[in-house]
């Protein structure tokens, strides 16, 4: 598969994997994960920890990873896969991964991978304690499943005696964690009372929101003006409005660069058809607060694009003015040889409405395969779209806020061959973060 289908498909479908009893595992979406975990094992995993993709989806992503046997995977894919587990169990929501770990035990799956991060799970997780208090028959039977179930009740019975360290813990269950002196007390608490019946709904202090949350959280504004969509579009509105220039430009060139920082080099050419007609400068308090953003991700791509191609429609940035013909746009685009043609709008087309619509359909059957997509410039991420489509069947993606770049950009380039390694270098830099945060959140629980 794709990573465009892919990867809209793990941004876009959430529906829960289920574990009705006495039957199969629910999973509709389970030949399309595996299709394309066989296809790219570790380029699989990392999209799993794409912005934006939805918790169920990275529940399947983590399903998948510890469902299939690593037989064949280099030790780069193998390590990244065990990250990535690491990383997911973290962040999803602990009723999440449960219902993944009792979906291996319903399908019998089990590998080395599968038990050591079933294990940390149950006896490292930061909320450990709580998990078991609240869902105990369920993570006990995660525990035996990982370990077999007379393997599991062994290493109890000797947890029970007092051994702390024996060969046999060690072989057993030992050397599969990270902190075994955390073990005893959890086993034990495991086996507590009598009793192994799968309990798959959450009781009462169960813990619902991830220790490690994978996406950083944004707060809304109660009141979105031009200036509070960071720090790139407020500053431009500034110097639109006849700002201190100097400053600002101090200031915006340091904005610049750090948001484009945070994005691997994009090796290939993005054609960026800016749309700079009257209707993008906006009235009132909205005045700017459109145009502004849209010329902010012009100027990170300039930094993040070896080649950036700019064709505006109607005036330019500082002089909005005139009608939006996007259609002339496109195919001056496409007249630079890009890797692909972003269209920046706010998607008001008034000069022959319907022509995009008309070249985007055309564009395959004259044998044009160059990918082009459309980049709604919002006001709020909550706008009314429904006259604001020039163009359907085209990819589209709307964004208001700077921080949307951090989604937009990898979606953008995932739709491009040239953007494939851009990708997999953004996820891999993603997974370092992750993995970090990770380390000082297990360090932190060490203290």
């Amino acid at each position: 598969m794709d990573t465009p289908t892919l990867l809209a498909h793990l941004e876009n479908h959430d529906t829960a994997l289920t574990l009705p009893r006495g039957s199969s595992l629910r999973w509709d979406d389970a030949d399309l994960h595996r299709a394309a975990h066989t296809d790219d094992a570790e380029g699989y995993a990392l999209l799993g920890l794409a912005p934006g993709v939805r918790p169920w989806q990275r529940a399947r992503v983590l399903l998948q990873i510890l469902a299939a046997s690593q037989a064949g995977l280099d030790e780069p894919a193998r390590d990244v896969q065990a990250r990535v587990a690491r990383v997911l169990t973290l962040g999803l929501p602990p009723a999440h991964v449960i219902t993944v770990l009792l979906a291996l035990r319903r399908e019998r799956a089990n590998h080395k991978h599968t038990t050591r991060t079933a294990l940390r799970f149950v006896l490292e997780h930061p909320a450990a304690d709580a998990l078991i208090a609240a869902r105990r028959p369920a993570l006990l039977d995660c525990f035996e499943h990982a370990l077999g179930t007379a393997t599991a009740r062994g290493c109890a019975r000797r947890i029970d005696g007092g051994d702390t360290g024996s060969d046999y813990l060690r072989r057993r269950l030992l050397r599969f964690l990270t902190d075994p002196a955390a073990a005893a007390d959890r086993v034990q608490a495991l086996y507590r009372t009598t009793g192994t019946a799968t309990d798959t709904a959450p009781e009462a202090g169960m813990p619902d929101d991830p220790v490690l949350p994978v996406d950083t959280v944004r707060e809304r504004p109660a009141t979105i003006t031009a200036t509070n969509r960071g720090d790139i579009a407020a500053t431009l509105v500034h110097l639109y409005r006849g700002g201190p220039a100097e400053d600002l430009y101090a200031a915006l060139g340091r904005y610049v660069g750090a948001a484009a920082g945070a994005f691997p080099r994009f090796t290939g050419t993005v054609a960026l058809v800016l749309d700079a007609s009257a209707s993008m400068r906006g009235y009132g308090d909205r005045e700017w607060a459109v145009l502004s953003q849209a010329a902010a991700l012009r100027m990170v791509l300039s930094q993040v694009c070896d080649r950036l191609e700019v064709i505006e429609a109607g005036g330019d940035e500082r002089a909005p003015r005139g009608a939006t013909d996007l259609a002339t746009g496109v195919l001056d685009a496409l007249g630079t040889d890009p890797d692909l043609v972003a269209v920046v709008s706010d998607g008001y087309e008034n000069v022959f409405p319907g022509d995009l619509a008309r070249v985007a359909a055309s564009l395959p059957r004259a044998g044009i395969t160059t990918p082009v997509v459309f980049c709604h410039a919002l006001f709020t991420g909550s706008d009314d779209l429904t006259l604001r489509r020039p163009a359907p069947s085209l990819p589209q993606r709307g964004f208001w806020h700077q921080d949307d770049f951090a989604e937009l950009l990898p979606w953008m380039f995932g739709h491009c061959d040239a953007g494939a390694p851009w990708l997999r270098a953004a996820l891999h830099a993603r997974l370092d973060v992750l993995d970090r945060q990770a380390d000082g959140l297990a360090a932190r629980l060490a203290a």
